[in-house]
């Protein structure tokens, strides 16, 4: 591709369409080589741009085949229509009229899995973002919201079931063997909520009936033969609709809500209004197939995409630019959701796990951009991390701010003012600070400053005054396109620990009286001392109390202060970081022994904080699987100026053999312990038991110790549910024994008609630390399950290798960067948008050594020149480049 053919998008060139849409009537004849689409559409001008009274009307399409055109009734001759590959123009239309196009188009080549396509003799639509362009002439674009109606026509034998949005008007036969359904959505919507499926489907079936009495029909439509991994996801639907009433007040507005799951698909799930389209790792589950991280998941994500019938269907995004608008609130709507259902500690540390490993590392790339982005080349480019994750921190730190009782205030005057509306991130914002009275105008920043601030927090106690003092110091680094940045509205909650270990009360200087044992700090200035008086003895403080902003931390706090906060500190996600920025004291210091060539030797005192824990994990089993989790080879390499894969990989194998060897029969102990022989439960208390007993066997399996060996292998043959079968069948896999490749082998051989469960297979070879991981992962390309037009088989194992094993992905030949180069280019023509989604570990390259830098480098480049690339590999490809210098 052409450096110069890629356009950037602007925020700053935002401007009302030209013309609305108000009604859609959609007649879609569903056919086995190609299908029609009839698209009736009520247009009028937008009054909202009196400058546009004499626009052209231009419609945006692709990849549609036109039959007609008709304006009012009249059919339009060539000579009225320009026709371009991306739009259908009409130069002289009237204020208001009826326009309806004939296209066909041909879903069965549909490999990019964009608009209406077929996945597994199935029809489906995925729309959000740009897709439904590819379904007929439009106005594609998120501020253009119509009410709809959907005639679906198709064979009856083969496609018995016809679903659209809203509820089901009409149905019949017709002659030939085919059937119709014609389904009526009350609200207005964008064209990226419409969804459309046909196919021969079974479901499961259920109620619910809202505060306000309306009885709703919950349906989840399957495949022939995944009629018993539905419950959960059914149980977790229900838990989700109630949950929103309880928390939100708000209730679900339509008779029927729908989900069903697809085997291809580029996403998670998508809400679609009244009709959510879920890949099936989302939906199908049950103990002998799933692990327990897929029950979490399938519960959160249907959370998610149920949430999303009010913030993103019923108030949506005026302009992609404000896309955080409804998926940051969404994820955090979620993950409170997932704190209540289970354990609220367990659940903050892996959010924050998740935000590090992958957001922060964006922050620190090519690929950095705000929360609300100021331009894009492909905008399937920006369903990032930072739009959702660090989104949805973002919403956290308002509710921080406001307060639980003032932030629904702010809610309940959001959906007063922009119910039925496509409203900006500064709309929220506003709702927010109206409803609350507080100001969050320098707050507003968290939308439009890239990168992650860091905090530099110093500590001085003063006997004779009884004061402390924490100093806090601000930085904001540069990022791509933004050199200088102005300081941040941080909240940053603290609590102060007394030598006895409990929570001091806390008093500003300033205040009369003690206000509570945790405060907010509001950081807003590059440096500020904050003053406690009334403070008894030197305290330890507990800073960034439940991950209250999405920074860095630095602190003046000593080892011996770390391991007091791990024993005391009454946070529980505070108790687990201090453990973390302690291992990663003493593993990055270990780092730096390995590279200088010194011996390497885990302090005694990490040892036994370690046995500590140990000896208290009976107390909270699913805490303490977390706590004992050494730092991750990606979050240490984000703390290196340069990162060294290889020095991080051999030091954090030795802290985990070390511990391994010193502990043993604790580690032993624990593992019997919490090896149940009660009926397999999903309950966070039987989760926290796996969590752990996995975790100690992880460590043991460092041994290389035939004992241990064994008893994987026994746990293998023997286990319950899948969680245990996975874990033990990852440890194996990394220990390169022949025991190890017969339970691979085994494996599939058991499970090979269940395609989740053989994507696990390909996810734990692609992540093995084996030396010979990369050919074994080549070859497996070839493999017969692997089908590379489906994304979850390239996530598993593409995916996996490259984002999941930085040891062998970064190995210094650059095979590793050839290997993902040659998949990204095979990708591209077939599915720009997954093919994007791996180009990832790229973007970073300027974390690496020169050496690796340049093998990247010449990997982008052959990237970027080959022609015909799709706009989405190109925008990472040649902003990686850019950024590389």
């Amino acid at each position: 591709m052409d450096k110069g053919t890629p356009k950037a998008i602007r925020l700053q060139d935002y401007r009302p369409p030209a013309h609305l849409i108000d009604t859609v009537d959609l007649f879609v004849d569903l056919g086995e080589d190609v299908t029609t689409v009839r698209a009736v559409l009520a247009i009028r001008r937008n009054p909202a741009r009196p400058d546009a009274a004499a626009a052209p009307l231009t419609l945006d399409g692709q990849r549609l085949d036109l039959v007609s055109v008709a304006l009012d009734g009249r059919t339009l001759g060539a000579e009225a229509c320009t026709v371009t590959p991306d739009h259908l123009t009409l130069a002289d239309v009237p204020e208001s009229f009826t326009l309806e196009t004939v296209v066909r188009i041909r879903p069965q080549e549909n490999t990019a899995l964009e608009g209406l396509y077929k996945s597994s003799g199935n029809f489906c639509t995925q729309c959000e973002a740009e897709g439904f362009r590819k379904i007929t002439y439009f106005i594609d674009r998120p501020d253009v919201m119509a009410r709809y109606s959907t005639t679906i026509t198709a064979e009856k034998a083969r496609y018995p079931v016809l679903l659209s949005n809203g509820n089901l008007a009409d149905a019949g036969d017709l002659d030939g063997g085919r059937h119709w359904a014609r389904w009526e959505d009350p609200f207005p919507k964008p064209c990226y909520l419409f969804a459309l499926v046909a196919g021969n489907l079974v479901h499961a079936e259920d109620h619910f009936r809202t505060a306000s009495g309306r009885h709703v029909t919950l349906r989840i439509y399957v495949e022939p033969g995944n009629e018993d991994k539905i419950d959960h996801a059914m149980r977790s639907l229900i838990k989700s609709m109630r949950w929103d009433e309880e928390v939100y007040g708000l209730e679900y507005d339509l008779d029927i809500f729908n989900i069903v799951a697809v085997g291809d698909f580029n996403m998670g799930a998508m809400e679609n209004k009244s009709l959510n389209v879920f890949n099936t790792k989302y939906i199908l589950a049950k103990p002998e197939t799933a692990t327990d991280t897929d029950f979490l998941n399938i519960e959160a994500v249907v959370a998610h995409e149920y949430f999303h019938n009010w913030t993103g269907n019923r108030v949506t995004c005026r302009d992609w630019f404000q896309l955080s608008l409804k998926e940051g609130l969404t994820v955090f709507r979620d993950q409170e959701f997932s704190s209540d259902m289970n354990s609220r500690g367990v659940k903050r540390i892996g959010d924050v796990q998740g935000l590090r490993t992958v957001q922060f590392q964006e922050d620190a790339g090519a690929m950095a951009h705000p929360v609300r982005p100021d331009a894009y080349v492909e905008i399937n480019n920006f369903y990032t991390p930072t739009v959702y994750n660090k989104g949805a921190e973002v919403i956290r730190m308002i509710h921080t701010l406001l307060g639980a009782e003032k932030y629904r205030k702010g809610i309940d005057l959001y959906f007063q003012r922009h119910d039925g509306q496509a409203v900006t991130c500064d709309d929220f914002v506003a709702a927010m600070a109206d409803a609350s009275g507080i100001d969050l105008s320098q707050f507003q920043l968290w939308y439009r400053q890239s990168g992650t601030p860091e905090l530099d927090v110093t500590s001085d106690y003063d006997a004779a005054a009884k004061s402390f003092r924490l100093t806090v110091r601000q930085t904001v680094p540069p990022t791509p396109g933004q050199p200088v940045k102005q300081p941040m509205h941080i909240p940053l909650v603290v609590g102060l620990l007394g030598p006895d270990g409990r929570d001091l009360p806390l008093r500003l200087a300033g205040e009369a009286a003690p206000a509570g044992t945790s405060r907010i700090l509001h950081v807003t200035a590059e440096s500020q001392t904050f003053e406690f008086q009334d403070v008894p003895a030197r305290p330890v403080p507990s800073l960034l109390r439940g991950f209250s902003a999405p920074v860095k931390l630095k602190s003046d706090l000593t080892d011996a202060d770390l391991t007091f906060l791990m024993a005391h500190d009454s946070d529980a996600f505070n108790r687990w970081e201090a453990g973390q920025i302690l291992g990663t004291r003493i593993l990055l210091g270990l780092v730096a022994d390995q590279q200088a060539g010194r011996p390497l030797d885990l302090p005694r005192g990490y040892v036994d904080a370690v046995a500590t824990i140990l000896d208290d994990a009976a107390r909270d089993p699913a805490f303490a699987a977390q706590a004992l989790v050494l730092p991750t080879e990606a979050y240490l390499g984000t703390q290196m100026a340069v990162v060294d894969p290889d020095a991080i990989h051999t030091v954090r194998e030795f802290a985990r053999k070390t511990l391994a060897a010193a502990l043993r029969p604790r580690w032993l102990d624990l593992y019997r312990r919490n090896t149940s022989q009660e009926p397999f439960s999903v309950d966070a208390a039987a989760i926290g038991k796996r969590a752990l007993k996995n975790l100690c066997l992880a460590y043991l399996m460092a041994l290389e110790d035939a004992e241990v060996l064994d008893l994987c292998l026994d746990q293998y043959r023997t286990a319950q549910g899948m969680t245990d079968v996975i874990a033990a069948l990852q440890f194996l896999s990394n220990a390169a024994t022949p025991e190890g490749d017969a339970a691979l082998a085994d494996f599939y051989e058991r499970w090979k008609g269940e395609p989740l469960v053989v994507d696990k297979w390909f996810g734990v070879q692609a992540m093995s630390h084996r030396p010979d991981t990369l050919e074994r992962v080549t070859a497996l390309l070839g493999h017969p399950a692997f089908e590379i037009r489906n994304p979850n088989k390239v996530y598993a194992l593409i995916g996996g290798f490259a984002n999941g094993n930085p040891v062998r992905f970064h190995d210094s030949t650059g095979a590793g960067y050839r290997f993902l180069a040659d998949q990204v280019l095979r990708l591209d023509p077939m599915n720009p948008q997954v093919a994007a989604r791996l180009m990832g570990p790229f973007s970073r390259l300027r974390r690496y050594d020169a050496a690796r830098q340049a093998l990247m480098k010449a990997q982008l480049e052959r990237i970027v020149g080959t022609p015909g690339l799709s706009p989405d590999v190109y925008e990472v490809a040649s902003k990686s480049l850019d950024a590389a210098g």
